[in-house]
C-alpha cells in the first residue's frame, strides 16, 4: 500500500482525525498542543496520527492535502484546517458543533 493510499484510508475510516506532532497526552509542539486541546474540549472521540512516528505521512500529507503545516484536522473526509482555524472555530462553538455532528458514538456500529 502506498503512503497516499494509507492517508486516504485513515481519512476515510476516521470521521474525526487529527494529524499532529506527538500524541494527545504528549503533544510535541505548541500548535499541536493548542489544536488537540480544542478538539478534546469538544468531548467526542477522535483519531490521531503522530506524524513524528510516521515520516512518510509527514512528507506526503502536505501535498495530498494542499496544506503545508501541521496539525491538520480532518472531519468527515474533509480538511478543516490547521491550528489557527481549529482554535477560531473552537472559540465560536463551530468546532464542537461540527465534531459532534460527525463523531462516532459508542452505541453506533456496535453490532457491525
Amino acid at each position: 500500500m502506498s503512503v497516499i493510499d494509507t492517508i486516504k484510508e485513515q481519512i476515510e475510516n476516521n470521521p474525526v482525525l487529527l494529524y499532529m506532532k506527538g500524541t494527545p497526552r504528549f503533544p510535541q509542539c505548541g500548535f499541536s498542543s493548542r489544536a488537540v486541546e480544542a478538539v478534546m474540549n469538544c468531548g467526542e472521540r477522535f483519531a490521531f496520527v503522530n506524524i513524528l512516528e510516521n515520516p512518510e505521512i509527514r512528507a506526503e500529507l502536505p501535498n495530498y492535502a494542499n496544506w503545508p503545516t501541521f496539525p491538520q484536522l480532518w472531519v468527515n473526509g474533509e480538511l478543516v484546517g490547521g491550528c489557527d482555524i481549529i482554535c477560531e472555530m473552537a472559540a465560536t462553538g463551530e468546532l464542537a458543533e461540527l465534531i459532534k455532528q460527525h463523531a462516532i458514538r459508542d452505541e453506533e456500529g456496535a453490532s457491525e
